[in-house]
């Protein structure tokens, strides 16, 4: 496996810090809000990842947090009149629901910012007794930059670029510009707040991270995870932050590689909030299907920007009907044993820092290959399942495929429409009992008006969106 480290800017070869396996955290979302196209851009990404990685014989740990204190949510507390765990059990249940009808797999940590406070207090305090950290008047505490020779090394960010430096919070009592806060103090009576040995308040952003990985991962003396994942936008400050806390506090790095995913566009320009052009991901789920989705943000590479527009998802979606028509000509029937060629060429691509692009073309090329000899020889049991065993490793590879062909094909078809199909296809069923043949081709015949067609199997009659 090789993958592209952010930091050195090139594929490097994976080598875990503990041999055999692959211990993996991805920066997880603010939990105030729904999930939006680029949350599942991240998910879907190291989602990939994961899946690689154990094809490959990895054991993988893969963590993702939830920050459940944040300004942000304050803020919807004070809007919505709801307790803060009221909003963020609902954000992250939302979450976890969306991310599973895109086939992510959940992680096997999922650390909470709230659940969290001992491990981020007694990293805070350890910066602050290395006096890698200090306390300022109204109890706010500070990671002094200045302590941190190696800081700037994970972004390679100008230390004194203006727009950087805006985004850290201005306080005259911080030594530098560039420090960021690990611990905010209360600002009121009314304000939500943690009671610690330095002061009354709640953790900033990039202390969270960097407190979970040391609580709940288990290092070495050089790194406390092998691979550390996020968008693009982390990369500074988030990252750089979390990096430089958790070398001063621990003495060691935090990641021996960090993965960095594309952003999403919509139609060309960059998806956010500020724009006014959110997608979110419910109402991208409500008009199509999890499964179609996953198949479309993953058909570009990770690293590049995604151009979410109707058009290509609908290509994409044409693409992956080729799987499924593949499928329904192996079907019925048990699998055998992946094709070795194809298996390692699939594995050979997706270890390529996950060269999605060469995965789906030689898939691709199996699906036309495949459909070649089956037209030669439709009755070559041995080559059917040797194709079903071909799927399901896509399936568990790259996540889709897995469905059931005919019922893939009723995507987009409403209960109430299913319903009086399902009807239709009962009532020609009893006229071909009663040998009533000209009623049940009228029926056949208003099936096909309405758009569906229909198959005699000996399992019984099964049908499709045409």
């Amino acid at each position: 496996m090789t993958i592209y480290d952010s930091v050195t800017k090139s594929k490097l070869p994976f080598e875990p810090i503990r041999e055999g396996e692959a211990s993996i955290y991805v920066c997880g979302p603010t939990v105030y809000d729904d999930a939006h196209l680029g949350h599942a851009r991240s998910s879907l990404a190291f989602d990939l990842l994961s899946r690689t990685l154990k094809a490959l014989g990895y054991r993988v740990t893969m963590g993702k947090n939830f920050t459940d204190i944040d300004d942000k949510i304050i803020k919807k507390v004070e809007e919505t009149g709801k307790s803060m765990q009221e909003i963020t059990t609902y954000y992250i249940e939302r979450y976890l629901e969306e991310m599973a009808a895109l086939g992510v797999t959940r992680a096997d940590i999922e650390p909470k910012a709230t659940e969290s406070l001992e491990a981020i207090e007694s990293m805070i305090q350890t910066l602050i007794d290395k006096d890698h950290a200090y306390v300022v008047s109204n109890g706010d505490v500070y990671f002094d930059t200045s302590k941190d020779p190696r800081y700037g090394e994970i972004s390679h960010k100008v230390h004194d670029d203006d727009e950087n430096l805006s985004r850290v919070t201005h306080n005259s009592e911080k030594r530098n510009p560039k420090d960021f806060a690990l611990w905010k103090a209360c600002k009121g009576e009314e304000d939500i707040c943690f009671d610690t040995a330095f002061s009354k308040g709640r953790p900033g952003w990039h202390i969270e991270c960097s407190a979970m990985i040391e609580k709940h991962f288990h290092g070495t003396d050089e790194y406390s995870i092998d691979i550390h994942g996020g968008g693009a936008d982390l990369l500074f400050p988030h990252h750089e932050n979390e990096a430089a806390q958790s070398r001063c506090a621990t003495g060691h790095e935090l990641a021996k590689y960090w993965m960095h995913n594309g952003f999403v566009q919509i139609d060309g320009e960059k998806m956010s909030k500020s724009l006014g052009n959110s997608f979110f991901l419910k109402d991208a789920l409500e008009v199509y299907d999890g499964e179609i989705l996953r198949y479309y943000l993953n058909s570009v590479h990770y690293r590049n920007d995604f151009n979410f527009n109707e058009e290509d998802l609908l290509t994409a979606k044409k693409r992956l009907d080729k799987l499924y028509r593949l499928k329904k000509r192996v079907l019925p029937g048990k699998a055998s044993v992946v094709n070795k060629a194809f298996k390692k060429a699939l594995l050979d691509a997706m270890g390529d820092d996950l060269n999605i692009s060469v995965a789906l073309s030689v898939i691709d090329d199996m699906i036309a290959t495949a459909n070649e000899k089956l037209d030669a020889n439709p009755k070559d049991k041995a080559f059917k399942k040797e194709t079903i065993a071909n799927i399901e490793f896509i399936d568990t590879l790259l996540g889709f495929g897995g469905k059931e062909p005919f019922s893939y094909f009723q995507i987009g078809v409403d209960e109430a429409l299913k319903a009086q199909i399902e009807k239709l296809i009962e009532a020609r069923t009893e006229a071909k009992k009663e040998k009533d043949f000209e009623r049940s081709d009228a029926i056949r015949d208003e099936l096909t008006a309405m758009g569906i067609a229909i198959m005699d199997t000996a399992e019984g009659t099964v049908w499709e969106k045409a």
